[in-house]
């Protein structure tokens, strides 16, 4: 395929639900030309709480090869559960790059006054400690506190936003913040920074919330550099389900705009 032709494909993203569309908010932002095809599996989501990884796993191939089939540039895992499993183990044959979530640890340190940093994420990622050890390797005078946190996906991609629920699971998470004198917390789960004001009301302005979305964006750009980053043409996304498109919407409105995105329900390929 000639490089004019590869430049003109579309961006790839994959995340387990909804989460990952606080990820595509950054990636319209920062390249507004592109043209992206998201994957939710919202037919199998939250997959950091009750899934194994080799279920995530398959889960994942199934999501990169149908966008493979498809043919895109550059593939955006926008889901930290799916990152973990690291980006050589989706390549499929494929060589497009693969840009998985950034961890923000440059970004943590930088803003952190006392060293006390707390993590919120799925069950999964948690269990693989990779934000720890890298926050550890950058800082060893870092302390950090990692809260498990199975009960935030439910209830977003069940738009719990407003209920008494949301607001005791956070008060009950934040109390391990609380405990510890975090002054720092990091949202490792593309989920989260939906309920990111929520979390911020709790705390009562104790802490800076990071979200490491945007970071990962300008890792996309780095991975395409010049040669195949569009700096024409009018962007538009293409937003697929594989259940509850009419949820994935109303989600998408709380992130995007809404007259730049198609919604469509998809099927995987079957391994």
């Amino acid at each position: 395929m000639k490089e004019n032709d590869v430049k003109n494909l579309p961006i790839g993203v994959i995340d387990s639900g909804v989460g990952g569309l606080s990820v595509l908010k950054w990636l319209q932002e920062k390249m507004p030309h592109e043209k992206f095809v998201y994957i939710g599996d919202t037919a199998r989501c939250p997959y950091g709480n009750a899934h194994t990884e080799d279920e995530i796993y398959g889960f994942s191939a199934q999501m990169v090869m149908t966008l493979g089939k498809k043919g895109i540039k550059a593939l955006v895992v926008a889901c930290n559960t799916i990152s973990m499993l690291g980006k050589d183990s989706m390549r499929f044959g494929y060589d497009f790059p693969i840009i998985t979530m950034s961890k923000g640890v440059n970004l943590l340190l930088s803003t952190s006054k006392n060293k006390q940093i707390g993590i919120f994420a799925t069950p999964f990622t948690i269990s693989k400690e990779l934000h720890r050890k890298e926050i550890l390797e950058a800082d060893p005078e870092a302390k950090v506190t990692t809260v498990a946190c199975p009960d935030f996906v439910p209830l977003i991609e069940g738009e719990k936003f407003d209920s008494l629920k949301l607001r005791v699971t956070i008060g009950k998470y934040c109390q391990e913040l609380r405990k510890n004198n975090c002054d720092t917390l990091l949202l490792a789960c593309t989920h989260y920074p939906f309920i990111r004001k929520e979390i911020e009301r709790e705390m009562q302005g104790a802490l800076t919330v990071v979200d490491p979305a945007e970071q990962t964006a300008m890792d996309v750009i780095e991975a395409l550099g010049k040669d195949l980053l569009k700096d024409t043409g009018e962007g538009k996304s293409i937003i697929c389900g594989t259940s509850n498109v009419s949820k994935i919407r109303r989600l998408a409105e709380k992130m995007l705009d809404l007259k730049k995105c198609e919604f469509m329900e998809i099927k995987l390929v079957d391994l």
